[in-house]
């Protein structure tokens, strides 16, 4: 049952709003966790996005930032964020998807968890994911993580648990990780911002190797505005008021990375309706397919079942405790490592190839679906068979991959509405170092066509702050 607040709360304003107010002195940030953490006792029951909620350590936390005399240089002054649990928090276990890879209680945050606190945030817990990342499908034996939009659906993953957080209003931005898709396919899932940021520009340390240095940090947010503020954040960067850019030329495509998966018509309609908002802005676009190799596919593939078998033979976990889809995926990860289908040569020739596409094509920006279909149903995919769970990965969330692989930078923005209500979603791909670009055209589609913040029936305030505001 979803939840709707009566009573007046900080549930439901954005991470702008709230550190603008408690630098103020208009709230303390006390109240701000107080209002969150009551607000996650009540709703979280139906979705199950937290593993971990901090309660009287966030508030003790919270008080902290309150008896700091600057609170002027804090960009996230107060706001309650939520961590991806494979992020080390101090104090917490990490978790990484199941109690089968959970790793002890870290004694020092990672990295981006250290800037969020510098910048001001409150780390209200931890949310879920599924084993290892792997999944585009946020379950274990300990309960199914639900999207607030329907929930009978699934928030997508591996950053699901975020996404549900974020759509509900249990936190008005959250931390996630990117491998292959596991920000933007949550976000397009729950009708969210989700920006992957190019290789290097945060800090990863995640397992082995970054699965390859595939993984990428970011956050998830209602606003292109708070997507601006988190990513400065965890780039270590100074927060920069976006500029909607000038005229673009901007590449469509449909084309699906996958053979045999096409995208269903409302995200070809999403696609479209992403096309008119650009012309809208002043912005051109024009037909320009990239050229995804059936190499690409198979490599990828074959480096997303090598990254599960590298964490877990540097993690020392034995095999036999995973759930059997995380077994068959791990074993496939050392077989194709034995045989040299994991090839960096492979993965920097697509990155060269991606690079070359706007240049070839004389495009600023790629704009492709989200999405092929609806997000699956939320049930438990983690006692379901590895087949199972492969053919529902890829047949709804196909696009994002080859981005990682690639190394570039890539976001995705809600433009609508199924007929079955619920979000669908555009992405765009830019060349390296264009993270600032991609949001600032957010912000234009922010601006012309606002969305549903919050999923319905959950605390919500309006409908989306302005982009550059």
């Amino acid at each position: 049952m979803a939840v709707q607040d009566i009573m007046p709360t900080w549930v439901g304003a954005t991470a702008k709003q709230i550190a603008r107010g408690v630098r103020r002195g208009d709230v303390s940030a006390t109240q701000v966790v107080a209002d969150h953490l009551d607000h996650i006792a009540r709703a979280d029951a139906d979705l199950a996005a937290f593993r971990t909620v901090r309660g009287g350590e966030a508030i003790t936390e919270a008080e902290k930032v309150d008896e700091q005399e600057d609170l002027a240089n804090l960009p996230l002054a107060g706001v309650p964020v939520a961590v991806k649990e494979n992020t080390p928090v101090a104090g917490l276990p990490t978790w990484n998807g199941s109690a089968a890879v959970r790793t002890p209680v870290a004694e020092a945050d990672h990295e981006v968890v250290r800037r969020l606190r510098g910048a001001g945030a409150v780390i209200m817990g931890v949310t879920r994911m599924p084993e290892l990342g792997l999944w585009g499908l946020t379950d274990d034996d300990t309960g199914v993580t639900r999207n607030p939009w329907d929930l009978r659906r699934t928030p997508g993953g591996s950053s699901g648990g975020a996404a549900a957080a974020v759509a509900a209003g249990l936190v008005p931005i959250a931390h996630g990780n990117d491998g292959l898709g596991s920000i933007r396919i949550p976000a397009a899932c729950c009708g969210l911002i989700g920006l992957k940021p190019g290789r290097g520009v945060v800090p990863c340390q995640l397992g082995a190797d970054d699965w390859f240095g595939l993984t990428e940090h970011g956050m998830l947010s209602t606003t292109v505005a708070d997507a601006a503020v988190g990513f400065s954040v965890l780039a270590g960067r100074r927060p920069e008021k976006l500029v909607p850019p000038q005229r673009l030329r901007v590449g469509v495509s449909l084309r699906s990375p996958v053979r045999g998966v096409s995208p269903d018509a409302p995200n070809r309609d999403a696609v479209a309706a992403a096309g008119r908002l650009l012309a809208a802005a002043g912005h051109d676009t024009v037909p320009a397919d990239p050229v995804y190799p059936t190499r690409l596919g198979l490599q990828g593939i074959a480096t997303w079942f090598a990254a599960a078998a590298a964490d877990v033979a540097a993690a020392g976990i034995d095999r036999r405790t995973l759930q059997r889809r995380s077994r068959r995926h791990v074993a496939l990860g050392e077989w194709a490592q034995r045989r040299g289908y994991v090839r960096e040569a492979d993965r920097l020739a697509w990155r060269d190839r991606s690079v070359g596409f706007f240049s070839d094509h004389s495009v600023d920006l790629l704009l492709t679906p989200a999405l092929a279909g609806r997000p699956p149903e939320a049930a438990g995919w983690s006692t379901r068979s590895w087949r199972a769970n492969m053919a529902a990965n890829i047949r709804y969330a196909p696009y994002a991959a080859p981005w990682n692989i690639a190394g570039l930078p890539s976001i995705v923005v809600p433009v609508g509405r199924r007929p079955d209500g619920l979000p669908v979603a555009a992405q765009l791909v830019g060349p390296p170092g264009s993270e600032l670009l991609l949001l600032g055209v957010a912000g234009q589609f922010e601006m012309a066509a606002p969305w549903s913040r919050h999923a319905p029936g959950y605390p919500r305030v309006g409908t989306g702050s302005p982009a550059v505001a």
